[in-house]
């Protein structure tokens, strides 16, 4: 398994778009299937937003400092997904909203992943290198098991 810390992230993407199809193929009385994938989202969107504000995006911002309004706009774009996250915790299925506020979570991950990956992973890639980038995905493993499950511990749900 790569530890270069682009590649995580990017396999984090993955992880979370093969939920988001789930559910979107769920059908309407699939509460109890819904329910289930929205609380995968929630602990997969948490914890890599926990690894990409806590030591991501600090190393690409020192590295690339060209990309700043990138990052700037990715931690804005984080505070929407946590508190969109924070609500659907113990939101019920049943109710009229929650396949709405679902889809427009779907519709920010998906905007702000193809910014990142389109946009500047590439750069931040080139001002790093390998090495830097393989140090950073270690650090990222090692933190993972200590990230916070709740969306509102992340730094960006009070910025």
């Amino acid at each position: 398994m790569s530890t270069d810390a682009i590649v995580l992230l990017k396999q984090d993407h993955k992880n979370v778009e093969k939920v988001f199809k789930q559910f979107e193929k769920a059908g309407d009385s699939a509460h109890r299937e819904k329910r289930r994938l929205v609380d995968a989202m929630i602990e997969e969107l948490t914890v890599h937003t926990y690894l990409e504000e806590e030591i991501f995006y600090p190393a690409a911002r020192d590295a690339a400092p060209e990309e700043k309004d990138h990052v700037l706009e990715s931690v804005e774009e984080h505070h929407v997904m946590v508190w969109l996250l924070s609500e659907l915790q113990g939101f019920d299925p049943a109710d009229e909203t929650f396949d709405a506020k679902v889809t427009v979570l779907i519709e920010n991950v998906r905007h702000h992943v193809e910014e990142e990956e389109g946009e500047w992973f590439p750069e931040v890639r080139k001002a790093m290198g390998r090495k830097r980038l393989q140090e950073l995905g270690r650090e990222m493993l090692d933190a993972r098991s200590d990230a916070p499950k709740d969306p509102l511990k992340i730094r960006s749900a009070t910025a």
